[in-house]
């Protein structure tokens, strides 16, 4: 394996690759990987000729009040995992190769950006706007045949297929199920600054989500009935910014459900902020809870 840090290096590389009729898969994330990035490797592994991850800090998605200097980085521990999952290529580029001086150009997808974690009130727009770029960067870059994303993100995944489809981007996007722990909490570089007293009530996000496919299994379709009983088990946390159940590819809001919807939720506990979905199939014979911590992987702030 190879770790390259300019652009330079990594389109020689790549050339070769291509000319030797390899297909290419990416996996873009900001590093600190766990279980849930390098499933996504070993998906890509699986399917493409060369895999090439990306780790790179993307300072433009953290919004404001948010501590870019805090984020965890652990690049050499980083390159020793991506190695041992079969990775061919770390891209690790500094701050000025993805953003050079004077650069002034913004990638921004309107519409499902503005809501959920996007909403005003949030300023998630930003925060769209710093992925959208980053990853369009990514994909000019490394022009790969597919990426791969991890659906714990959900909106970050619709606005990056929004995106690539916009864009007619070569690069196909590919989201792999979320991987869980045992007890069902979402992976997420962030579950690191939860606290023993905190880590229980974290919970809440997934066990919510349980409930409300469980109550759909036994058939009840009602959105503001499925809510209510999601709301009761996020009481515990210190505060909800959401729970919905939306369109998976609009994020628009269902009363009823009688196909494939999302269900989402947003939740702090101390000052960690998470998040997590479960999408739901009212005509299933049984309805999958989110409880496997390591699913079998299905085509559907960067990857943290």
């Amino acid at each position: 394996m190879r770790t390259l840090t300019t652009l330079d290096d990594l389109r020689l590389e790549l050339d070769a690759a291509r000319l030797s009729g390899r297909s290419i898969g990416l996996v873009p994330t900001m590093g600190a990987l766990h279980e849930g990035h390098l499933s996504l490797v070993d998906r890509s592994v699986a399917e493409n000729g060369v895999t090439v991850v990306t780790i790179f800090v993307n300072p433009t998605q953290f919004r404001p009040g948010e501590d870019l200097e805090a984020y965890p980085r652990q690049l050499q521990d980083d390159i020793a995992l991506a190695s041992e999952r079969g990775a061919d290529i770390v891209f690790a580029p500094p701050v000025h190769e993805i953003y050079p001086d004077g650069y002034s150009t913004t990638v921004s997808v309107v519409g499902i950006t503005e809501t959920l974690c996007g909403a005003p009130e949030r300023r998630g727009h930003e925060h769209f706007d710093g992925v959208t770029t980053v990853v369009a960067k990514l994909f000019n870059m490394v022009q790969a045949d597919r990426a791969y994303f991890g659906q714990k993100d959900a909106q970050q995944v619709a606005v990056i297929r929004r995106m690539a489809t916009d864009l007619n981007f070569r690069t196909k996007v590919i989201a792999c199920p979320t991987v869980r722990e045992a007890d069902g909490l979402a992976l997420s570089s962030r579950n690191a600054y939860l606290t023993a007293e905190e880590r229980p009530r974290a919970l809440a996000l997934s066990k919510a989500l349980r409930s409300v496919a469980g109550a759909l299994s036994d058939g009840q379709r009602d959105v503001a009935t499925l809510s209510a009983i999601a709301r009761d088990e996020l009481s515990v946390t210190d505060s909800v910014e959401y729970f919905e159940i939306v369109d998976p590819d609009t994020l628009e809001p269902v009363s009823t459900i009688e196909r494939p919807v999302l269900a989402v939720t947003a939740a702090r506990v101390g000052k960690t902020r998470l998040i997590d979905n479960f999408l739901l199939e009212p005509h299933a014979t049984a309805v999958t809870t989110p409880t496997n911590p390591n699913p079998t992987p299905q085509a559907a702030h960067l990857q943290g």
